[in-house]
């Protein structure tokens, strides 16, 4: 599968927005303005001004609906979930080369809130996806103790861990030892 910088680019922002939702143990990885501030600065993410408290809360909001795009078992939910999205955040489609990134598109307006930018690159990346048939491609890991999102860009679509060194290598490892400890009596 074929994807355009731009999109990897914002899938990786999206993946990395959802898997900041609390989860079990785990706090929220934006639970104050400075978390988002390092989000943008760590995602390179341009033209977002001063963030403020209202600027967190509707990240929060978009994080949610991105999460339910995930979620999401069939295109046809997916796509209307995207749609709301998208249209929410105002999209207006521009070409730009800039931080010497050759042409791309940006589907926010320029002056357009954090969450803005957020939902319409990001919601136009899912629906590249979606159109592409590739919504399986959208997964959570599934190692018991995890759950965090990632798109599968395996060529088999065969991936089923956020990542093969922690959760994946981890499940073999213990699998192998049970194997052991059965063998052994």
């Amino acid at each position: 599968m074929l994807i355009p910088h731009d999109t990897r680019f914002a899938l990786d922002m999206i993946v990395d927005l959802v898997n900041t939702s609390p989860d079990g143990d785990q706090g929220d990885g934006l639970a104050d303005v400075a978390a988002l501030e390092a989000f943008v600065l760590g995602h390179d993410i341009s033209d977002v001004g001063v963030l403020s408290l209202r600027d967190l809360k509707a990240v929060q909001s978009v994080r949610t609906q991105f999460a339910e795009i995930f979620a999401a078992s069939e295109s046809q939910l997916a796509s209307e979930l995207i749609n709301k999205l998208v249209a929410a955040a105002g999209t207006t489609p521009q070409l730009t080369n800039h931080d010497g990134y050759d042409w791309h598109v940006h589907y926010f307006a320029p002056g357009a809130s954090v969450a803005d930018h957020l939902a319409a690159d990001g919601g136009m990346a899912l629906a590249f996806i979606v159109v592409s048939a590739e919504q399986e491609r959208l997964r959570r890991c599934e190692a018991p103790d995890c759950g965090r999102a990632f798109v599968d860009l395996s060529r088999n679509r065969s991936r089923r861990y956020c990542d093969s060194r922690t959760c994946g290598n981890r499940l073999h490892v213990a699998a192998y030892r049970a194997r052991r400890r059965e063998a052994a009596g």
